[in-house]
């Protein structure tokens, strides 16, 4: 299968500026041979073509990624996106509003296991 390597090199570079280049190298140089297509094919769709232009600025991406993968219940990814968004600018005041509308939105037990993890990343980044 081929992929757009344009659309690939802009995707690697925005998904390096949010999770972090070391995250990023450590997940493409750990593919093999079964999970490289999609890895390759993540980052040209997901970070090329649905990060890749500057329709919607990267803290408000972020923003709207905690929301819904937070609604998804996906707390692996939320907490990876969590890291992302504080890369990306988003406040704790901002991560808060938006854990109370997952809460709102999707129950209140979904919104305490946002505020487990959220807790847990922003105590280990000294934010709280």
């Amino acid at each position: 299968m081929s992929f757009d390597e344009d659309l690939f090199l802009i995707g690697l570079e925005q998904r390096k500026a949010t999770l972090g280049a070391e995250y990023v190298e450590a997940n493409l140089a750990a593919a093999d041979e079964f999970s490289k297509p999609f890895q390759e094919a993540m980052t040209t769709w997901c970070w090329g073509f649905g990060w890749g232009d500057d329709v919607i600025d990267a803290k408000t991406r972020s923003m709207m990624n905690l929301s819904m993968i937070g609604a998804l219940g996906k707390m692996a990814e939320w907490e990876l996106h969590l890291k992302g968004a504080l890369n990306n600018g988003v406040s704790v005041e901002e991560i808060r509003a938006i854990i109370h509308v997952v809460a709102i939105y999707c129950g209140v037990p979904q919104g305490v296991e946002c505020f487990r993890v959220a807790r847990r990343v922003l105590e280990e980044r000294g934010l709280i």
